[in-house]
């Protein structure tokens, strides 16, 4: 294991203790619970389609099973792709959830799948990036860098664009994984679990980063086109300073919005990072884009937010599913969709804000974002199970 991957894993298990010990030791004052679920009437009707698998291998079971954080669900026309953290990654049909492929990469996988034409890629814990092909799961290439993945990784038509824990930024080839270029922010001595996804924006590759900050790069070579500071590292204590941007900023026209762990949210320009509006907010999550007007996330402390994306001002905010551990947000024609750390699947209206439906997928965590193809909505918890629904008004 290379050294910045443990250097890595040692200040997360040091968060998550320090996170565990000021639970404990406010367990008698305040502690912030659950929202417990009300009934609710539906004015949207889910219909479950399928549901599929994707093994977790033995790298799922203990601890690690509640590191699925970066791996997630990806849609490239008419297939989904999954992976596993025992290392499988597999193709289904979207209409009917006929598994077309499966390759065991025998890696502990921590992020992706990202998927571009004939290439899907995931990364693994262990620094080894794979590619495989779309059509069929065969072997293209195997690199390693010198870091953890536990995101997707971005594909462009020129290069694979690769975060890691240890701060780094990489292009690789897209025909046989070399190093293109490297890129990066330094690290603070406490982070959050969990790094964000490069995003593609025509040349740039724009990312974000423990230290509060997103950059831009060029994907031809790396260089820096721009940084922006969205959340600063404030308070006496590290855990007060966490001030990660873990989510995937969102891109829209000239536009870019991010929001950060202790920070802001922030509109961006994206021709050099001039903050047109910043408010205060908490998140770690990622943001997604609506219609031409409006930007939807989920907070921290569980609140479901609309802003307006001219101003940031706040058109409505759903409290309902406090501390829930909700996913980044999914929106569709019809819904804003969010899941929680019980495996329920929340539908609101995109107007109001209030309830429009409610599924359950079975009873394990949704750690990463549903993910919405027309109106079809599929979701992966965190034992692997993949669930796909077909959303339509009540008449």
């Amino acid at each position: 294991m290379q050294t910045n991957t443990v250097r890595s894993m040692r200040l997360w298990a040091v968060t998550a203790a320090s996170l565990c010990l000021l639970a404990a030791c406010s367990k008698n004052k305040n502690p912030d619970q659950p929202a417990k679920l009300a009934p609710i009437r539906s004015t949207l009707r889910v219909r479950h389609l399928w549901s599929a698998s994707v093994e977790t291998g033995w790298f799922g079971h203990g601890a690690l099973a509640q590191l699925r954080l970066g791996l997630g669900l990806a849609i490239e026309g008419t297939r989904v792709f999954a992976s596993g953290h025992g290392g499988e990654v597999a193709a289904f049909d979207l209409t009917t959830g006929r598994r077309l492929w499966t390759t065991d990469t025998r890696l502990p996988l921590g992020g992706g799948p990202a998927v571009r034409g004939n290439l899907v890629v995931v990364g693994a814990t262990d620094g080894h990036v794979v590619a495989l092909d779309a059509a069929t799961g065969k072997r293209l290439w195997t690199t390693l860098i010198n870091g953890s993945v536990i995101s997707a990784p971005a594909i462009s038509g020129t290069v694979v664009a690769v975060r890691s824990v240890d701060g780094k930024l990489r292009g690789l080839s897209l025909t046989d994984g070399h190093e293109l270029w490297e890129a990066g922010q330094d690290v603070p001595s406490l982070s959050l679990r969990g790094t964000s996804t490069p995003v593609i924006a025509g040349r740039l590759i724009i990312c974000g980063f423990d230290n509060g900050k997103v950059l831009a790069v060029n994907s031809a070579d790396g260089a820096q086109v721009w940084q922006a500071t969205v959340s600063e590292a404030r308070g006496r204590t590290e855990i007060e300073r966490l001030a990660d941007v873990d989510g995937a900023v969102s891109v829209a026209g000239k536009d870019v919005y991010a929001v950060g762990y202790h920070g802001n949210v922030t509109m961006l320009g994206i021709k050099n990072g001039q903050t047109w509006w910043s408010h205060k907010a908490s998140s770690y999550r990622g943001l997604a884009l609506g219609g031409h007007d409006s930007v939807y996330m989920s907070t921290a402390d569980g609140q479901v937010v609309k802003l307006n994306r001219t101003n940031g001002s706040v058109i409505w905010r759903q409290k309902a599913l406090s501390y829930r551990g909700l996913t980044a947000v999914a929106v569709s024609d019809d819904a804003v969709i969010t899941a929680d750390f019980q495996g329920y699947v929340h539908f609101l209206n995109k107007q109001t804000g209030a309830f429009a439906a409610r599924v359950r997928d079975g009873g394990a965590r949704i750690s990463n974002p549903p993910v919405v193809e027309d109106n079809e909505v599929v979701v992966i918890n965190d034992e692997g199970r993949i669930s796909a629904y077909r959303m339509s008004p009540r008449t």
